[in-house]
């Protein structure tokens, strides 16, 4: 079931959406170059979010060497990093569909900046989640389901019986439908599944462990509820 649209008419041109969709096919594309070139491995556990280290990072700041600060500065700056970053063609081109159909709406509710600061926020905080689930993982994290999450969790808060037009790709059919929006809370979920279609190739022990991103995701359905319901 793909989304393609809905029908709620948007007042204001999605400028933020458009650039974090831009954004995120850019990076994506370096992604294949560094793949191509042999150098993905190295930048993939640079700039994702590594729970064992920062939460070492931390530790050792908090307890040993204020020097430390400096590491965890800059491992903090890679939950934005990460936001950016996918590690397979199943989970962009997943996070951006849902982005194309349902942020354009939010954004157009929340305003540019608002929405802008609930993408990145969302993103960072159900990073911070996933540190805390499991802060002895050494596998990268990365993509921005949370955000993408927090951006489903604000529209189906403010429209929950708003209609999302869907192609049902049937063999060599492809059928139109129209479903409630509040079905995709529950496809969202269910697409998690198929992200390991299309991997790329990230040395030395892969990324995202499936139940520590499942948390995170949860946090960011509750942030962008919760955000939305603020702004009432």
């Amino acid at each position: 079931m793909i989304p393609i649209s809905d029908n709620i008419r948007c007042r204001n041109k999605p400028i933020i959406n458009y650039w974090l969709i831009g954004i995120n096919v850019a990076v994506f594309l370096w992604e294949l170059q560094l793949e191509f070139s042999g150098g993905l491995g190295d930048f993939i556990n640079s700039w994702g979010v590594i729970p064992a280290q920062i939460s070492g990072a931390i530790t050792n700041a908090l307890f040993y060497n204020s020097a430390a600060w400096i590491i965890v500065i800059w491992r903090t700056f890679s939950l934005l990093v990460a936001i950016f970053l996918h590690g397979s063609f199943s989970q962009i081109l997943g996070n951006l569909l849902f982005l194309w159909v349902f942020g354009k709406t939010v954004e157009n509710i929340l305003g540019h900046r608002r929405y802008l600061g609930l993408y990145l926020a969302a993103g960072a905080i159900a990073s911070c989640v996933q540190i805390l689930a499991a802060p002895s993982l050494t596998i990268p994290l990365i993509g921005g389901n949370g955000a993408i999450a927090a951006i489903l969790g604000a529209y189906i808060t403010k429209f929950p019986k708003a209609k999302i037009d869907t192609i049902l790709p049937l063999i060599i059919l492809y059928i139109p439908i129209e479903l409630p929006a509040f079905f995709y809370l529950f496809w969202w979920f269910v697409q998690q599944l198929f992200y390991g279609i299309g991997s790329l190739n990230i040395p030395p022990v892969g990324i995202n462990q499936s139940g520590v991103v499942f948390w995170g995701q949860v946090v960011g359905l509750l942030i962008g509820a919760g955000f939305t319901r603020l702004k009432r």
